[in-house]
């Protein structure tokens, strides 16, 4: 039997925008994406029993061919006619349905998994090709660091590693649909556009405030309005010492950057006893 470990890192997105729509109805998007040092742990094995077996410790999620593990694992073994079976185990610690592309981590994970167990030798941008049919965000969870993605998220242009800062991650008690939020996207009227270029340059020249002035995420316009606990959290950060709060991906989850271990652990403190949240830690910048 062969088995690897792997970490699966979540992602937040530092700055979104959106920039059309195509004839299929997908928005096209401008975001720079960051994996930050919050994990679930990924277990990829061979085994004599063909087929596909996935054990979790979080009883709420499927494991069934809905979840985004299996389709990546049968993506490889389809193509590559594997006979063998494979054991996928998934440690969740990311929060579920939170805009930290927790699934998609760990079905990039499970394509490095069975690429390594079962000796297939792609080479990451091999990998990445095939990781597109499986969620727009698998790509960059191979690609991991600081990236720009564009497109409907596939086309990923490498950055500058971003400064290093204190990342405090603040989940609320809800869940949003990412479908809802696109859907309501076309409503809104003179959404504000982040300047992502200015970001790009922001990370090159290693300027955190510059970059905070710049940085923006154009669905907070849906997300807020629905679900204006998500502002509370905000303001929360930002009256503690955050050098800029917003919202990740679709959301739920509201992260800040802190340059002082004191205010992120200060403010960590205020959200805990808040009742804003249901989930709050202080991470860090990875990769």
């Amino acid at each position: 039997m062969s088995e690897i470990t792997l970490m699966a890192s979540a992602k937040i997105n530092i700055g979104l925008d959106v920039t059309g729509r195509r004839d299929d109805g997908y928005h096209l998007v401008r975001t720079i994406m960051q994996t930050i040092g919050l994990n679930d742990v990924v277990t990829v094995a061979t085994s004599h029993e063909p087929g596909i077996v996935m054990t979790t410790n979080d009883e709420t999620l499927p494991v069934g061919e809905d979840n985004l593990c299996v389709k990546a694992a049968k993506l490889l073994m389809d193509e590559f006619h594997i006979t063998e079976g494979v054991k996928i185990h998934l440690e969740k610690r990311i929060p579920v349905a939170a805009g930290l592309a927790g699934g998609s981590t760990d079905a990039a994970a499970v394509l490095t998994g069975v690429n390594h167990v079962f000796q297939l030798d792609l080479t990451e941008e091999e990998l990445m090709e095939r990781a597109v049919n499986i969620g727009a965000d698998v790509p960059y969870c191979l690609l991991g660091g600081t990236a720009l993605a564009e497109g409907i998220g596939q086309e990923l242009k490498r950055l500058p590693r971003m400064m290093d800062c204190f990342v405090l991650i603040a989940k609320p008690p809800i869940e949003v649909s990412t479908k809802y939020v696109y859907e309501h996207f076309d409503g809104l009227k003179n959404p504000t556009h982040p300047d992502i270029d200015a970001m790009v340059a922001d990370i090159e020249n290693r300027d955190l405030h510059s970059l905070a002035s710049h940085m923006g995420n154009i669905l907070e316009g849906v997300t807020v309005e629905k679900y204006p606990v998500i502002d509370q959290i905000k303001r929360e950060m930002m009256e503690h010492g955050a050098v800029i709060s917003m919202m990740s991906g679709s959301g739920p989850t509201v992260f800040g950057f802190f340059e002082d271990e004191t205010l992120v652990q200060e403010a960590k403190s205020v959200l805990e006893t808040s009742g804003l949240v249901n989930r709050v830690e202080v991470t860090s910048i990875v990769k």
